[in-house]
């Protein structure tokens, strides 16, 4: 799969998770947050394990110990994220908390040099900060004073950049990038129920009442979604997997304007624009420098 190819994968997973916010935000009305997670992710472990196993009778090694160990704290990362995002959101408002989820954006390529000394193409660096100004916009453009869910919801934007970052390095090394996101999705699932069973009511007429949206949430933003993003992530770097994947804001603003009756105002516009001018400068731009610089 080409650079460009991988890019348009993960902007597909993006647009699946803008739609999630949809399902998601409907299916608080029935369900506890930690429910709706287990749930959700058991559901994306249903649908996934056959390709999972279809995978797994096509490879010609066996998953060392030391790879299932990483798919195990990805998984764990994945839940740090959903958990910490939905607590937050108990003392938070929804524009904080839409904003600060965002910073992973800017938290990857820094990570990624304090972890890995790696230093992303510098189109990244402008580019990161283009589509977090672009997430501020969309969010309002305005931030209270910072809440305890504030710092909740930091931590979890800290969760989503360490997961990108572990998938780039793990998805590519093992080669089994449906395996490592059934993982993930099984680990989730069963933190998010552990949780929610010590937490949380748990009655049926509620799930039946949310089925729709867990079904949604499971198959394709969460069981799809995030088998792309290992996917895609395999064949581009995680800074730049950061930016496409944060286009969706921009999708969870059209969907919600198309399913909730929600208007973007003139801010979320030029929002929505410097997102999507991030994601054609880090597509576009590495590609035309080396042309220019030559064979050299």
């Amino acid at each position: 799969m080409s650079r460009s190819v991988a890019n348009l994968v993960l902007l597909l997973a993006g647009a699946l998770w803008g739609m999630g916010f949809v399902a998601q935000s409907t299916a608080m009305d029935a369900l506890g947050p930690f429910l709706f997670v287990g749930l959700r992710f058991l559901v994306a472990t249903l649908a996934m394990l056959p390709f999972a196993l279809r995978e797994r009778a096509a490879a010609e090694t066996a998953l060392a110990p030391a790879d299932w160990r990483a798919f195990g704290l990805i998984g764990i990362l994945l839940f740090g994220g959903m958990a910490s995002q939905q607590a937050g959101l108990l003392t938070t408002t929804v524009t904080n908390s839409g904003f600060l989820t965002g910073l992973y954006v800017v938290m990857v390529p820094f990570l990624v040099v304090v972890l890995y000394r790696q230093w992303p193409h510098p189109v990244v660096w402008p580019a990161a900060f283009a589509a977090l100004a672009g997430i501020w916009l969309l969010s309002g453009g305005a931030l209270a004073g910072l809440t305890v869910g504030d710092w909740l919801t930091i931590l979890c934007a800290l969760f989503w950049a360490l997961q990108m970052i572990f998938i780039a390095r793990h998805a590519a090394g093992s080669g089994r990038p449906i395996t490592l996101a059934v993982t993930q999705f099984a680990v989730c699932a069963g933190l998010g129920l552990a949780t929610a069973l010590a937490l949380e009511p748990i009655r049926l007429s509620g799930i039946v009442a949310a089925a729709p949206e867990i079904l949604y949430a499971g198959i394709f933003s969460g069981g799809i979604a995030f088998t792309l993003q290992a996917v895609g992530q395999r064949y581009t770097t995680a800074s730049q997997a950061a930016i496409f994947l944060s286009s969706e804001s921009v999708f969870a603003a059209l969907f919600g304007a198309i399913f909730l009756g929600e208007r973007l105002p003139a801010a979320g516009l030029v929002g929505c624009a410097l997102i999507f001018f991030a994601i054609l400068a880090v597509e576009i731009l590495p590609p035309l420098l080396l042309r220019r610089r030559g064979p050299a």
